[in-house]
């Protein structure tokens, strides 16, 4: 909303009124505004959550220092939503397709974590609402984004462009010639946006995968229904990413500070995406009008780093469903906007380790009680945070006992798991350049 107001005093000639065309400084405004707002309203949040969910029930896993936990307020992920729509709405641009989409997706997963949580947490019902009733909004949500990224017209990529000598402008960004390294793409390339149902694939010399292949055996040669097979995909990669988000939310901190470097990673995804220099350079595919995906991943950082102030080890708030779904559905769809989400793998390292270490642990389980009457684990407990916090009990038939070896402090476990974060966030934009 206040980039409007500030477009319209710009066009009066008010001194600085300019800045709001700059995406770097509307996303530093909507960082810092977002930090603060969690970080000021923090405490107040707090207390409120502590009274309506005071008297819920935990299930005892057997971890150390679970009792101290039991007072601890549950969902804190309200004020991540708060603290990240609030920015988003003052500093962003709203008739951008691609805020609106994410917009919807904080809502509508946010309001899916709410609902499960206020069952557990207030009705002090310990289901919550059914896992297919969960997985079904994800699957909803899935095929709007699909939908949207495939049908609609202000959605689209830009190809077989070329660099003029120079270019002056001021729109957006920055007054710029083509040897400038922050070149505006607003007005730049001059050709046309087309639908592509393409994505960027790392390690590969074109840097490009598109999904139409999967039709082109059936004789569609356009690619018309393509959409057969990628929907389904978008649909299979929120759904993935979102309860890998969800299973990793466990320990003081740990899904949030994880969170950090892949809102970061992504961000900056999002700035070499839609710069037209810098998507030439590194031979990425450019997308008109995706900077304003920056701006959000900002405030999506803010809102994060204020959280994790009073999320860390000792947690004064867990931020429950409503935040760690929400989460995995943020970074799930930011990088199916961008067109990166085949390198989630690598940028989402820890939340595909954790979600694999279930898959594994349930898999082999059934295998060896099949098989044998009894059924054997490959970890002490999953998901994979816990299997460090434990010892095996003799009688448990363990792969990985960690017999003799001390257990470790879940504030060790995450800082751990917070440089693993970084380093495959890093390797993540790498992949960029390897080809």
């Amino acid at each position: 909303m206040l980039y409007y107001l500030f477009d319209w005093l710009h066009g009066q000639n008010f001194p600085g009124a300019g800045l709001f065309h700059y995406i770097s400084f509307r996303a530093v405004c909507a960082l810092a505004l977002s930090f603060l707002i969690t970080l000021l309203a923090g405490r107040r949040v707090i207390e409120i959550l502590r009274k309506k969910t005071r008297g819920e029930q935990e299930r005892d896993l057997g971890l150390p220092g679970q009792e101290n936990k039991a007072a601890t307020p549950k969902m804190g992920g309200i004020l991540i939503i708060i603290s990240l729509l609030i920015p988003v709405l003052l500093f962003n641009k709203l008739n951008n397709i691609y805020v609106l989409l994410m917009i919807f997706t904080t809502l509508w997963l946010g309001a899916l974590g709410f609902v499960d949580d206020y069952i557990k947490c207030v009705k002090h019902n310990k289901d919550g609402i059914s896992e297919k009733t969960k997985l079904l909004g994800q699957i909803v949500l899935g095929i709007v984004v699909g939908v949207v990224m495939y049908f609609h017209p202000a959605v689209g990529i830009k190809e077989n462009y070329s660099l003029p000598k120079q270019v002056t402008t001021s729109d957006e960004m920055f007054t710029i010639s083509k040897t400038d390294a922050n070149i505006s793409p607003a007005k730049q390339p001059a050709t046309p946006a087309v639908h592509s149902t393409k994505t960027t694939i790392p390690f590969i010399k074109n840097h490009e995968f598109n999904y139409a292949w999967f039709t082109r055996w059936m004789g569609d040669k356009d690619g018309k229904w393509s959409f057969l097979f990628y929907i389904p995909i978008i649909v299979f990669i929120l759904t993935a990413v979102s309860n890998g988000a969800n299973l990793t939310d466990g320990m003081d901190g740990l899904v949030t500070g994880v969170s950090v470097p892949i809102a970061l990673g992504i961000a900056a995804l999002a700035y070499v995406s839609g710069n037209v220099v810098f998507a030439d350079y590194l031979n990425i595919m450019y997308i008109p009008n995706i900077s304003e995906l920056v701006v959000f991943g900002s405030a999506l950082v803010g809102a994060l780093i204020g959280f994790y102030w009073w999320n860390c080890y000792p947690a004064k708030v867990f931020m429950g469903d409503v935040g760690s779904l929400t989460l995995g559905g943020i970074i799930a769809v930011s990088c199916i906007i961008i067109r990166k989400e085949l390198l989630i793998p690598l940028l989402c390292g820890v939340f595909l380790i954790e979600a694999c270490s279930v898959l594994i642990q349930r898999a082999y389980f059934k295998y060896t009680k099949k098989k044998t009457g009894v059924g054997k684990r490959v970890f002490i407990m999953t998901p994979l945070h816990h299997h460090y916090q434990k010892q095996a009990v003799p009688e448990q038939p363990v792969i990985f006992s960690r017999k003799g070896k001390p257990t470790l402090h879940e504030s060790t476990i995450t800082q751990r798991m917070i440089l693993v974060s970084i380093v495959c966030v890093v390797l993540a934009i790498i992949t960029l350049k390897i080809r």
